[in-house]
Parts: C-alpha cells; sequence; structure tokens
C-alpha cells in the first residue's frame, strides 16, 4: 500500500464529535496600518484536522500564533475549550498552553543538544524533575511515533530536512498535546518526504485524538490531512467544506488552489 492510500484509510478511520475546542469570533489583529486579520470567526472540533489556505501575508500564521499568546489580540473572542482566554489570570492560562503543541516551520530544535536532549528540554521544562525510567519511555515512545528511534544519540545536524521536521514533531507530542498547530510542516520537502509528514499528520490525529489546525501552502498536504479546510482572503474567512466541495467552487480564485 502506498502513503497515500495508507493515509486515505487512516483518515476514514477518523472519529470527531461535535465537542468545540476552539473558537475564534470576531477576531481582529492589525499591525499599525497592516489589518492582518479584519473579522475572523470559526471554530474546530474535537478530533478534527482543519486546513487552513490563503495567499501569502494574509495572516494565517498570525492566526495561530494568537492561540498560543505570541500575539495578543486587537479585538473579538478567542476560546479555547469553551474558556475566554482574556479573561483568564495567568496560571489558568499556563494550564491552557500546556495542552498546546505548536509546530513550528523551523522545527525550533536545539542544535547543541543531541535528539535525546531535545526530548528531555520540555520535559523537564513542564513536569520538573521526573523518574529516569518514566523520562526514559516517553521519550523513546515520542521517538517511535514519528520514526526516529534509532537517531536518540545523534545531533539535529545530522537529521535530514524530514527527519529534523519529525524530531520537532515529537517534541511537540511528547507532552501529550490536546490540541495541534502546524505551521507549513511540508515547507522544503522533497514531495515524497511531504507525503510521510502528512501522513505522520493522520497518525497523530488516530492516536492522540488531537485537534489540529495546519497552515499549508502544500495543496497535496492540504488533501491528504484535512477533515475540513478554510480559506482566508482579505482577513476574512471567504469559503470553507471539504477538499472535494472547494475544488468545485464557483468561485474561480477559490478553485485556483486546487489546480
Amino acid at each position: 500500500m502506498t502513503i497515500v492510500e495508507s493515509s486515505i484509510e487512516i483518515k476514514k478511520d477518523i472519529k470527531q464529535n461535535n465537542s468545540v475546542v476552539v473558537e475564534m469570533r470576531n477576531l481582529k489583529k492589525s499591525f499599525e496600518k497592516n489589518h492582518v486579520l479584519r473579522d475572523i470567526n470559526l471554530s474546530i472540533n474535537k478530533g478534527e484536522n482543519l486546513v487552513i489556505l490563503g495567499q501569502s501575508g494574509t495572516g494565517k500564521s498570525v492566526l495561530i500564533k494568537c492561540i498560543v499568546g505570541l500575539v495578543e489580540l486587537d479585538e473579538g473572542k478567542l476560546l479555547i475549550f469553551g474558556k475566554d482566554i482574556s479573561e483568564l489570570k495567568n496560571k489558568e492560562l499556563i494550564e491552557i498552553r500546556k495542552k498546546i503543541g505548536f509546530l513550528f516551520q523551523s522545527g525550533a530544535l536545539y542544535d547543541s543538544m543531541t535528539v535525546r536532549e531535545n526530548l528531555e528540554f520540555p520535559l523537564t521544562r513542564q513536569l520538573g524533575s521526573i523518574p529516569k525510567e518514566e523520562m526514559n519511555s516517553l521519550i523513546v515512545e515520542a521517538l517511535t511515533d514519528v520514526g526516529l528511534e534509532e537517531a536518540i544519540d545523534k545531533t539535529p545536524s545530522e537529521l535530514s530536512g524530514g527527519m529534523r521536521k519529525r524530531l520537532g514533531l515529537a517534541r511537540t507530542l511528547i507532552l501529550k498535546p490536546e490540541i495541534m498547530l502546524y505551521d507549513e510542516p511540508t515547507t522544503g520537502l522533497d514531495p515524497i518526504t511531504s507525503k510521510e509528514i502528512s501522513r505522520l499528520i493522520l497518525e497523530v490525529q488516530k492516536k492522540y485524538n488531537t485537534s489540529s489546525i495546519i497552515i499549508t501552502h502544500d495543496i497535496e498536504c492540504a488533501k491528504l490531512t484535512a477533515n475540513r479546510i478554510i480559506v482566508i482572503k482579505d482577513g476574512v474567512c471567504a469559503a470553507q467544506g471539504s477538499y472535494a466541495d472547494l475544488e468545485k467552487s464557483a468561485d474561480s480564485w477559490i478553485r485556483s488552489f486546487f489546480e
């Protein structure tokens, strides 16, 4: 079975429910005179992969940075697990953020550390001192999930681009997040490796029942991973639906993403 066929089979098995884990209401964000997000309204259900498409500079990455608190909203409401984050005290906000995993474009790896040390870092930062056996078990599980168990003593500089992406994903998964945010997960990768990363996204969704937002320009990644797609134009959600629905849209601009 090919990677594409395997991904489709995984996708068929994904179970979603109507429990909303992230909701954005009239979300706005500007940088001086640049109105990036003008009026964003969307929600993500438990167990759903939501892909966001749009031209460069339309605020896709800004949107997910708002979720993890890297960018502060100007207006609107952002609810995570039903809680308005603007009303949370610092301790409550930290607890919410522990449930969110963010895979950066670069992987945000420490080149001076081994693979093992890169995974130990978030564990000790978030959980403090934990027994050595428990830490090793979590590290091995995370690396096994992404097929990197044999690279445990290597450094990131010894890994290929695709392996570095997988290591970044392992470092995020080790804390068992309920929400995953992927910022251009296949950028800079060859087509075969891109499909492997897309397949991993589906496997993570299936194993951990994660709710994910996937920002991508890679239409094949969108096709393989999305339960639902939203297209952003001029700072608003211009269209949403399945891949099959949107590629047949009556709007030629929407269709252009799928050609």
